[in-house]
């Protein structure tokens, strides 16, 4: 599958900035992979294990996504590399023909606290699904990676808790940056990215972009967010990191977030997304809309013959009621849970759609503001609570 992308840094991925909004750091682009080209802003559902949950790979096509995530830790535990491989890769197995994109698995040992250990050479951890030592170091989790037949890499890192001990700080963006170096040395095939860590000390991610940004990566993401801290200070170290870094790559936030995080997001900076709530909130009844958070098991719903959105355009939208859909939930029948995933998910697809066309058009701010007002402005009752805590997979 691999061919030369013309213009491109490496045979594997290009980026070309189309637009820039006038009065945000927002932009538009195109993302060259051999699988297609895929427009930024984008959002990338996550197909932990294989598969986003609830929905058919035809289907997830069809709702426009063009990329999706594998999980490397969750991949390698279950059902490994090898059977991967011996099968024609990920894509073949889940017959998906869009992008994949696979997370190192740093994430989920962070979250494994108890059952990992730390090396300069790696980590060594406990299987959470039957106590085997497993290890990770910068060169297996690559061979991990090309084996599964990953578009794009991310290396192995070190995510901090938040709030973390400056000892941890720093051990994090030592491991993270060695390591960086380490996996883009491994690496025979496919793009590869560098993750900037440094939790919320801005002047811990300057050092850390500063002694990354000349690697000859593919692209770069910002890890070890939403772990905790709040959501304006999320914000504003997404903001100063995205600020420093290169414009010739696209910038991806990681794990990150509800539809204000990523219309927020955009406004900063940031080229790629992606996040497990509009999958697991969905499984559990929350559907997303431009007027706040529907809970679909809500007796508010019952009867009503109207869609969850009068403006979304989503098969879910086009044929089933808000009462077809209470009643489907409450009967605990599947169908409730994939139309509610299918819809979540389109709606996350249409909303960087709509900010891509705002950016191209030099009206970015105006569909930012008009985004959050009307999302804030919704009654409690639709809205229902806030977003379920999501986990660090799906």
């Amino acid at each position: 599958m691999d061919q030369l992308i013309p213009g491109a840094r490496s045979p594997w991925l290009g980026f070309t900035e189309e637009a820039r909004d006038p009065n945000t750091a927002a932009r538009a682009g195109l993302l060259h992979t051999p699988r297609g080209v895929i427009p930024t802003p984008v959002f990338m559902p996550v197909g932990t294990a294989g598969t986003v949950k609830a929905v058919d790979p035809a289907t997830l096509s069809a709702l426009g996504a063009k990329i999706c995530l594998g999980n490397t830790y969750h991949l390698l535990n279950r059902p490994g590399p090898e059977l991967v491989k011996s099968l024609g890769g990920l894509h073949k197995m889940m017959a998906w023909d869009g992008a994949i994109l696979t997370d190192s698995g740093g994430f989920q040992v962070f979250s494994l606290t108890g059952l990992r250990k730390l090396t300069p050479d790696g980590v060594r951890f406990r299987s959470h699904l039957d106590g085997r030592l497993l290890e990770l170091t910068p060169e297996s989790c690559v061979a991990v990676q090309e084996a599964l037949g990953s578009d794009i890499m991310m290396p192995l890192d070190v995510c901090p808790p938040h709030p973390c001990t400056p000892k941890q700080l720093a051990e994090s963006m030592r491991y993270t940056s060695a390591w960086a170096r380490r996996c883009l040395a491994a690496r025979t095939r496919g793009a590869i990215f560098s993750i900037v860590q440094g939790g919320t000390d801005k002047a811990a991610r300057t050092r850390h972009v500063e002694d990354l940004g000349g690697l000859d990566v593919d692209g770069f993401s910002i890890g070890g967010l939403s772990v905790g801290e709040p959501i304006d200070l999320m914000w504003d170290v997404c903001a100063h990191t995205a600020a420093q870094l290169p414009t010739d790559r696209p910038r991806y936030l990681m794990g990150v977030g509800t539809p204000e995080d990523l219309v927020t997001c955009v406004g900063l900076g940031v080229d790629m997304f992606d996040c497990v709530l509009p999958t697991r909130n969905g499984r559990n009844g929350m559907a997303f809309t431009r007027d706040g958070n529907v809970l679909i098991k809500n007796k508010a719903h019952i009867g009503v013959d109207a869609p969850l959105d009068p403006e979304c355009a989503c098969p879910t939208c086009r044929r089933f009621s808000r009462a077809y859909l209470n009643h489907l939930y409450k009967s605990g029948e599947i169908l409730a849970l994939m139309a509610i995933t299918a819809h979540n998910l389109y709606f996350y697809l249409e909303t960087m759609r709509e900010a891509r066309a705002a950016i191209i058009e030099g009206r970015y701010a105006a569909f930012q503001s008009a985004f959050l007002a009307r999302r804030a402005s919704a009654p409690r009752a639709s809205k229902g609570h806030e977003p379920l805590v999501a986990p660090s997979s799906d």
